[in-house]
C-alpha cells in the first residue's frame, strides 16, 4: 500500500496542525512525548528550517524536530544523555518525532527523518525514546539508528540513539 504524503519544512500554516497533533502524544494524555513544546518554540523552530511536517490531504500528520545541542544544554534530559554518552562532532538532537495514531506503521517516521537527515547534511544525530515506548524503539532501529544504552533521568529509563551515515 502506498501512502501519499506532502513532507518539506514545516511553515508558520503548519503550527497550528503540529500543536494539534502534539496535544493527545502528551503523558498527561495517555502518549510518550517527553515534552510540549509552546507555538512559539515551534515558531522559532520553523524559523531555523528545523522542522519537518508530514501533510496528508493538507493535515499534519507527522512531524520532526532536528535541534543543535546548543539549544537544548539547559534541558536536564538532554544533559543526562550527553554526559552517559558523549556526542561526536557536529551532532544534533533528532526529535521528538510525533505521528497520528492513524498513520503509525506507515513508515511516516522514517520519511520524515529522511528528509530531516538530508536537510541536516547528513550530520550525526542522537535521540532518547523510553524502554516502556516498544513501538518507537522498533521504528528509531528501523530508521538505522543504533542503540546507544540506557539512561535514568528521573527515575525514569531510557535507550539513547545515535545515527551516523
Amino acid at each position: 500500500m502506498i501512502f501519499d504524503y506532502d513532507i518539506s519544512l514545516a511553515t508558520p500554516n503548519d503550527v497550528l496542525g503540529i500543536l494539534a497533533l502534539q496535544e493527545p502524544n502528551l503523558p498527561d494524555s495517555g502518549g510518550s512525548l517527553s515534552v510540549r513544546l509552546t507555538a512559539d518554540r515551534f515558531k522559532d523552530a520553523i524559523l531555523e528550517n528545523s522542522v519537518v511536517a508530514g501533510r496528508r490531504d493538507g493535515k499534519v500528520v507527522g512531524y520532526v524536530l532536528g535541534t543543535s545541542l546548543a539549544a537544548k544544554a539547559h534541558v536536564g534530559i538532554i544533559q543526562t544523555m550527553l554526559r552517559t554518552f558523549p556526542p561526536p562532532p557536529d551532532c544534533y538532537l533528532y526529535g521528538p518525532v510525533c505521528v497520528a495514531e492513524t498513520e503509525r506503521g506507515k513508515g511516516l517516521a522514517g520519511l520524515l527523518f529522511e528528509v530531516l537527515r538530508t536537510h541536516m547534511g547528513n550530520r550525526p544525530a542522537m535521540t532518547f525514546v523510553r524502554t516502556d515506548n516498544a513501538p518507537s524503539l522498533q521504528a528509531h532501529r528501523k530508521m538505522g539508528m543504533r542503540d546507544l544504552g540506557t539512561f535514568v533521568h528521573e527515575n525514569v529509563p531510557y535507550i539513547a540513539f545515535k545515527y551516523s551515515t
